[in-house]
């Protein structure tokens, strides 16, 4: 997965999670790619500098409400998928391809996936993203 600094045409910064460095390309030119914060879908890429590991922390919390969204929206989506798509469980990773190669029924579908398999996946041009976590019970918590 590709971590992308992204921008839209009103300033909002976010980020963007890619199979590969040409999918924010190819998923941007077919309007599947939109701000957060407004729908704006004129979004850019900004210029980032790599990662590197240290113990100072250089980004600033989020501010409540925009994390507030951002959880609910991952929610949102989370619900979608288990409301719409077929759960297969641990043989996501052979279904998946199964799909992509036409070996079977074209559908929606999520299920469990190693890392390893998910990477396989990725570098066979099979598309695949991570679905957002579950949220915490309460007696989970701190």
């Amino acid at each position: 997965m590709i971590r992308y600094a992204l921008v839209c045409e009103h300033d909002h910064e976010f980020e963007g999670w890619f199979g590969a460095s040409s999918d924010f390309d190819d998923q941007s030119a077919r309007g599947l790619v939109e701000c957060p914060m407004c729908g704006s879908k004129a979004v850019r890429k900004q210029i980032m500098a790599p990662a590197v590991a240290g113990t100072k922390r250089t980004t600033p919390d989020l501010p409540p409400q925009m994390r507030n969204m951002m959880m609910e929206m991952a929610q949102k989506v989370r619900s979608h998928v288990e409301e719409n798509f077929d759960y297969v469980g641990d043989a996501f990773a052979a279904e998946a391809r199964a799909i992509h190669e036409g070996r079977s029924e074209q559908r929606d579908i999520y299920g469990e996936a190693s890392p390893v398999e998910v990477k396989k996946l990725v570098d066979d041009g099979v598309p695949v993203a991570p679905l957002p976590g579950a949220p915490r019970k309460k007696a989970e918590l701190n």
